[in-house]
């Protein structure tokens, strides 16, 4: 009953544009055809470990009504509103101010809300024997870091030190940034580097020393109002303060400054789906190799990705390499090999 979940579910995803917009993002899409969206899938993931009435979802408050429709499992005050995009530390430093107004001595569990995971029974192994961990080492903060199966350019990379046999816990040596692809092809080699999945667990006190130890203008901030926390002054403590935050992430701000971080090396089929390409990877293709969602007749075209919404229908003919996808009246059609551009290209439209 001391085991939290903190789902952080405020991002809108544009690089999955147009799929993913303001109005409706990523983590409420059902993007692999999968039938359940992202964040409902990451709720049924960690059901198992956690009770219904311990989670929370980080969110904006335009998304608090989408949450609720596909976590009908919540109740309202489980959907923590930020009033802006400050990055993950003070995501996370809200949660467990709520949490701490609870449960004094909670384990927690932090995750995006929109992640693959394909072995969820050895997910669910990991994340317990996590747990199990944070009962010897209660001041440790621990990371999942995923086995790399290819030179990825796109994560960031755990270090830990080199041995015969690595424990299933071992102590981090060093993050690092997101490599080049020749730096990336040596972590891959060394056999020591593991990507970073940004799945955290820690316990609470173990995260709160670790705020006031690296953020402390964070914890000043938020100390202002701990006794509103749990009660109706909440929404407007966070509605004025929130703003004040540092916008800055959990990695930067505490994983990396820490001298007591652990990760768990692991393989249970994980992937960001950050991106067009990373879907590409893990969606369901046809003899020539394309992806194909919707009503499309596909003439003539190889390696490519083409995802109609429903209710509409192309014809596509002679492409190789591209991307073409149609969502809310809005069309993309590009190089895969390009799709890094988007972000850039849709402010064009702004």
């Amino acid at each position: 009953m001391n085991n939290y979940c903190i789902i952080m579910a405020g991002g809108i995803g544009s690089r999955f544009w147009p799929l993913s917009k303001d109005n409706y993002p990523k983590q409420f899409l059902d993007i692999l055809g999968t039938g359940k969206s992202f964040i409902r899938s990451t709720y049924e993931r960690f059901s198992p470990l956690i009770p219904d009435e311990n989670f929370l979802v980080v969110t904006n408050a335009a998304y608090k009504n989408l949450v609720l429709e596909h976590l009908p499992e919540l109740k309202p005050d489980q959907v923590l509103c930020e009033p802006a995009r400050r990055n993950t530390a003070p995501c996370i430093a809200y949660a467990c101010y709520r949490i701490q107004s609870r449960c004094k001595d909670a384990n927690i569990v932090v995750t995006p809300a929109d992640h693959l995971v394909t072995n969820e029974t050895e997910f669910q192994r990991i994340i317990s024997l996590g747990f199990d961990f944070l009962k010897k080492q209660d001041n440790a903060l621990m990371t999942i870091g995923i086995k790399p199966s290819r030179p990825e350019t796109g994560y960031g990379y755990i270090q830990v030190p080199k041995q015969n046999e690595l424990p299933e816990v071992v102590k981090v040596e060093m993050f690092k940034e997101k490599p080049n692809y020749e730096t990336a092809l040596k972590f891959v080699a060394e056999g020591n580097y593991f990507w970073n999945s940004g799945i955290f667990l820690w316990t609470l006190d173990g995260i709160m020393n670790a705020f006031k130890t690296n953020l402390p203008d964070m914890v000043t901030l938020f100390d202002e109002g701990k006794d509103k926390f749990g009660t109706a002054e909440e929404q407007s403590f966070i509605n004025q303060r929130f703003l004040d935050c540092q916008n800055i992430s959990i990695d930067y701000g505490i994983m990396e400054k820490s001298p007591d971080t652990y990760t768990i090396p692991a393989d249970f089929g994980w992937s960001d789906i950050g991106t067009w390409g990373s879907l590409f990877t893990h969606a369901q293709k046809d003899a020539d190799n394309n992806a194909l969602r919707g009503k499309v007749v596909s003439v003539d075209n190889k390696n490519t990705i083409i995802n109609i919404e429903d209710g509409t229908e192309a014809v596509v003919e002679g492409l190789d390499d591209y991307l073409v996808a149609y969502r809310d009246h809005s069309l993309l059609v590009c190089r895969l090999h390009d799709e890094q551009q988007i972000k850039v290209w849709i402010e064009g439209l702004k």
